[in-house]
């Protein structure tokens, strides 16, 4: 089966040639939901940003391919490549607040990317944005869509990026830490819903975290990652059961856990990370031979 998304040996550096993504290879298949796990600035998000086709203009892709169904983004002009990209894959940001535009109404921001890159007229777009909030169980949806993104409260906000993000059918969807910004309660909703309509749709999803206790709720496989490289991949029941990876036993024995919360937090240790950096350096040697 043809993978939904496929990176191969993927690199970017920054202007002064430091690598900020290491050779990173990894695949999700359609109906599959693989986590991309590290801590803040380990590339989880940059990856998905590669993806995406929206790098930061100081990053650029050195080395490797990216491609959706079969088709490398590579190979494609920018404007083949946006059609591809509008038309297979679709993104749930991590702050729903930041991400919807504060002078608009939620309706036009939820059929603009139907009408405007899909070319669905603007009935057909309408009736499938209510569908979807239905989905995702907004029930008052006629008000909704009126509201502006400040009149909706932050789990109402995230709940309208997720239709929007299934509206369209996408092949991928890339879910950029889409419960970070919620209360606990809150996330739990929204882990449900993503996870509901997932099932559903059939639908493949890069889910970037740094929570494992998300990981092993709605994923089937994992990445972990490291300044930018894979340290271990696994499918996710047997990544927790036996973590390979001194990283991976590291960042799972620094999570808290509800049924001891007095105990001490245990800080990846200074060993671990010395290995990691070693790791790292060799990498980056290999790879600068053949670059300069």
């Amino acid at each position: 089966m043809t993978p939904a998304l496929e990176i191969s040996n993927l690199s970017a550096t920054l202007p002064n040639g430091l690598r900020v993504l290491r050779s990173v290879s990894l695949a999700v298949h359609p109906g599959e939901v693989r986590a991309l796990v590290g801590e803040s600035g380990a590339g989880k998000s940059m990856i998905g940003k590669a993806v995406l086709g929206v790098l930061p203009p100081s990053v650029r892709v050195a080395e490797g391919r990216i491609a959706i169904e079969g088709t490398e983004l590579g190979g494609l002009s920018p404007k083949q490549r946006r059609t591809l990209i509008g038309a297979r894959t679709a993104l749930i940001p991590q702050d729903p607040l930041t991400a919807l535009n504060p002078s608009r109404r939620i309706g036009p921001q939820m059929t603009d990317r139907l009408t405007k890159i899909l070319g669905w007229d603007a009935a057909k777009a309408d009736a499938r944005v209510r569908q979807l909030l239905d989905e995702v169980q907004i029930r008052d949806a006629e008000r909704v869509l009126r509201a502006y993104p400040h009149e909706l409260s932050g789990g109402m906000r995230q709940r309208v990026l997720i239709a929007a993000a299934f509206a369209a059918e996408p092949r991928l969807i890339v879910a950029d830490e889409p419960t970070t910004a919620l209360d606990v309660t809150v996330q739990k909703q929204i882990l449900r819903l993503i996870a509901a309509l997932q099932r559903e749709h059939g639908t493949a999803i890069l889910f970037v975290t740094h929570d494992l206790g998300v990981v092993a709720k709605i994923s089937q496989k994992v990445t972990v990652l490291y300044a930018g490289k894979v340290a271990e991949e696994a499918d996710t029941a047997a990544l927790f059961a036996a973590p390979r990876h001194p990283y991976t036993r590291a960042l799972m024995a620094a999570t808290p856990r509800y049924t001891d919360p007095l105990a001490s937090l245990k800080p990846v240790d200074d060993a671990v990370l010395a290995g990691l950096a070693e790791e790292i350096a060799a990498a980056d040697r290999d790879w600068r031979a053949p670059h300069g």
